[in-house]
């Protein structure tokens, strides 16, 4: 199976790579989300340490039961041949009505076919007033002209 753009990596399919990502996770459906990674992909995410797609589509089911009105953007930082660096925030809120945004950076590494084999993941959350929300589009995909990480002072 294989999941264009595929490395190495331009910055513009670097772009396309990360925009994608962020679409799938978007979507917030774990099945759709763990095929974009290999079979024994292996995951930091915070302190929880992952390895194959069925670890990662059990992770993301526990995530978006917890995680709720999931709304995601994220911005590549660098890239190089088969490696990309993201950085990202999303806004979510708890079952008690709290926002949080939650900011962080990513690692990741493609084999050849175009899926992540590796990703690594430091992530920091930060308690917000409904008021200072940022991400207000219906859920689902961001749509193409809303404002980037960067453009959003974030």
């Amino acid at each position: 199976m294989s999941r264009p753009p595929l490395p190495p990596f331009t910055s513009a399919t670097a772009a396309q790579k990360a925009r994608l990502a962020e679409d799938a996770w978007n979507s917030r459906d774990p099945a759709r989300v763990a095929l974009a990674y290999t079979e024994d992909s292996r995951w930091r995410n915070r302190s929880e340490f992952l390895q194959g797609r069925a670890q990662i589509e059990s992770f993301l089911q526990r995530k978006w039961q917890r995680e709720l009105d999931y709304r995601l953007i994220k911005e590549v930082w660098t890239s190089g041949e088969r490696r990309i660096a993201v950085r990202f925030a999303y806004e979510w809120h708890d079952d008690s009505g709290q926002w949080f945004r939650s900011y962080g950076n990513e690692n990741w590494e493609f084999d050849d076919e175009g899926l992540m084999a590796v990703r690594l993941a430091s992530i920091n959350d930060l308690p917000i007033r409904d008021s200072d929300r940022k991400y207000h589009w219906p859920l689902g995909r961001r749509p193409d002209d809303h404002p980037s990480l960067s453009e959003l002072g974030l």
